[in-house]
This record gives structure tokens, C-alpha cells and sequence, in this order.
């Protein structure tokens, strides 16, 4: 945030709220002229400020109405098991997020299946084989409460 001025604050917070908004509609937005914000969104895209841009699916539309929270523990924590583990969950298709944690369990994922039955295969041919894995503790969501894309960008 040090090296973020005012005018890159307000370009993040109009790209959260629509990330399809043209370079001369930001422009307007933000007080630049389209040259000079389509070079600042350059500057925020190549020091990876901004990420990427993307749509938010939804997971009930596209039929995966579940959500399971997956603890995982390993046989360790070295380098060599860690990059392993993340190597293979990365190529699981149904992992939504995979987090390293300190504490009780190693990782916590977030997980999308269609139903019980669906995460069950999940959890077979997937989660179960991913390498060093010990422990797997999984919960189920029953309602989604919030799900925030993005903070409140502010200059503190």
C-alpha cells in the first residue's frame, strides 16, 4: 500500500466492483486521461498489484451445491513433502482453495462437490491419494453466510 496513491486506490476499488469497465470509463472515474490510466493499469498488472481478472461462477448454478472444509495433516512439514502435497492438490479439480497452515492441521481446502456422494468420490480418488497425507477431517457447509471477492482498499 506505500507505493499506492489515491488515484491507484481508486482504480483498484472501480476494477472490484466491475472489472469489465472500459479503460475510458476508468479513466473518466478516476481523473485520468485513457493513456494515463491505461499506463497505470500496466504499472498495477506488471508489479501484480492486480492479479488477474476473472467472473465469479456460481457453484449452485454449475450444479455443485456442496462445499466441504478439509483438514489435512502430513507425515511432516519438509520441503520436499510440503512442495510434493502441493504439487498434486494443485491438479485436483475440485479444491477451490488450499491454504498452509500453522496450528492443529497442515492444510484446510475448500472443496465444491454436487453432493454427498460426489465429495465421496472426491475424497477417494482424490483426496485420499494426494502424497503424505495422514489425517483428512472434513466439514460440510450448510449455509454460505458471506463470501467476500475483495477487502476495503483504504490509505491508513
Amino acid at each position: 500500500m506505500e507505493n499506492l496513491d489515491t488515484i491507484d486506490i481508486a482504480i483498484l476499488k472501480t476494477l472490484q466492483e466491475n472489472g469489465r469497465i472500459s479503460n475510458a470509463n476508468l479513466a473518466e472515474r478516476v481523473g485520468l486521461s485513457p493513456s494515463a490510466c491505461s499506463r497505470r493499469l500496466d504499472i498495477l498488472e506488471k508489479s501484480s498489484v492486480i492479479r488477474g481478472y476473472h467472473a465469479r461462477l456460481s457453484n449452485k448454478a454449475l450444479d455443485h451445491k456442496m462445499t466441504a472444509i478439509v483438514h489435512i495433516s502430513l507425515s511432516g512439514q519438509f520441503e520436499k513433502t510440503l512442495s510434493e502435497f502441493e504439487a498434486a492438490v494443485k491438479r485436483c479439480p475440485n479444491v477451490l482453495v488450499c491454504y498452509l497452515m500453522s496450528g492443529e492441521y497442515d492444510y484446510i481446502l475448500r472443496v465444491a462437490a454436487r453432493d454427498l456422494q460426489d465429495y465421496e468420490r472426491i475424497h477417494k480418488e482424490w483426496l485420499s491419494a494426494l502424497p503424505h497425507v495422514v489425517r483428512i477431517n472434513s466439514s460440510f457447509a450448510l449455509r454460505e453466510v458471506i463470501d467476500r471477492p475483495n477487502i476495503d482498499i483504504d490509505m491508513r
